[in-house]
């Protein structure tokens, strides 16, 4: 029975994945793309959170770590890229 509702949340996530994946192609604007690009790196946290509960280890916990440090900075560089124009403030 649980391994039943292991594979029913893994296949809900991994069709939010494609849902995030194709707005992150097709948003209209960079503000949509940048969203749809983080909320996949979530949803991959928790796709492999999923998978190590599965198998009962935790050998993905590094994995799952650099995915969420990634895309926390990946999405704020981005985010202030846009506001400011540059990263990197000069003086």
């Amino acid at each position: 029975m649980f391994s039943t509702v292991i594979m029913v949340v893994q296949l809900i996530l991994a069709l939010s994945m494609l849902l995030c994946f194709t707005r992150a192609l097709l948003g209209p604007t960079t503000f949509d793309r940048i969203a749809a690009l983080d909320t996949f790196g979530l949803i991959l946290v928790g796709f492999i959170g999923t998978i190590m509960v599965s198998q009962q280890s935790i050998a993905y916990s590094e994995v799952i770590l650099v995915i969420g440090i990634l895309a926390f900075v990946g999405s704020v560089a981005m985010s202030k890229f846009l506001e400011r124009g540059d990263l990197f403030e000069r003086r």
